[in-house]
């Protein structure tokens, strides 16, 4: 009987972008309406499907997995919704979902468990066990420890043709240097740039 080394699993963070490097808009975090109508062209939905579609686990915080879980679970089931938004949906629903929280005790949607530690502790963790990609959905806070941690292996950003002019920032000063290089841009129908970087490791 051969041996075979286990794939490592990649861990790729999923996040909208303005141009001037905003996740949220002026009135506060839940500033995000500049995104959506990016987010609704089929060049989005169709790059959505083709980042998320490979991940078994998908992580999040608890403001997105409240948000997210108010709104997706359905969709599935929902006849009149776009057949890509169905098709996240029911592979949002069965996937592994990792919320951090210290505060939410009852994880109510199927497959999701909520957990109390260091993100990147858990993501080396669950690089040790079989599945498949991992993946932050646009979970700011989270994205930002695993870079601190550099152990986020693809960056997937979508640049919306938009100027925030204020708001919080992914890219901060004091995260650890690093190189990242291209592997996929498309544009989509709205003037987004759907970008995939790899992570450069000597």
């Amino acid at each position: 009987m051969t041996n075979k080394t286990a794939k490592t699993r990649t861990v790729v963070a999923n996040i909208s972008l303005s141009l001037d490097g905003r996740t949220n808009g002026t009135d506060g975090e839940y500033d995000m309406s500049w995104i959506v109508p990016h987010a609704v062209t089929d060049g989005a939905r169709n790059n959505m499907i083709a980042v998320t579609s490979p991940a078994t686990t998908v992580l999040l915080g608890r403001k997105n997995y409240q948000g997210f879980g108010s709104y997706w679970p359905s969709v599935a089931d929902n006849e009149s919704a776009d057949p890509r938004d169905r098709a996240f949906s029911t592979w949002l629903n069965s996937v592994e979902k990792v919320v951090f929280s210290s505060t939410l005790k009852d994880a109510t949607w199927e497959n999701s468990r909520i957990v109390n530690a260091d993100p990147a502790e858990i993501v080396r963790d669950l690089q040790k066990q079989t599945g498949d990609n991992i993946i932050v959905l646009a979970s700011s806070s989270l994205i930002k420890c695993l870079l601190e941690a550099d152990v986020l292996d693809c960056l997937s950003i979508t640049f919306c043709p938009e100027v925030a002019g204020g708001g919080a920032r992914l890219f901060e000063d004091g995260l650890p240097s690093s190189s990242w290089m291209l592997r996929q841009s498309k544009v989509t129908e709205s003037g987004a740039l759907c970008l995939l970087y790899d992570r450069i490791r000597k």
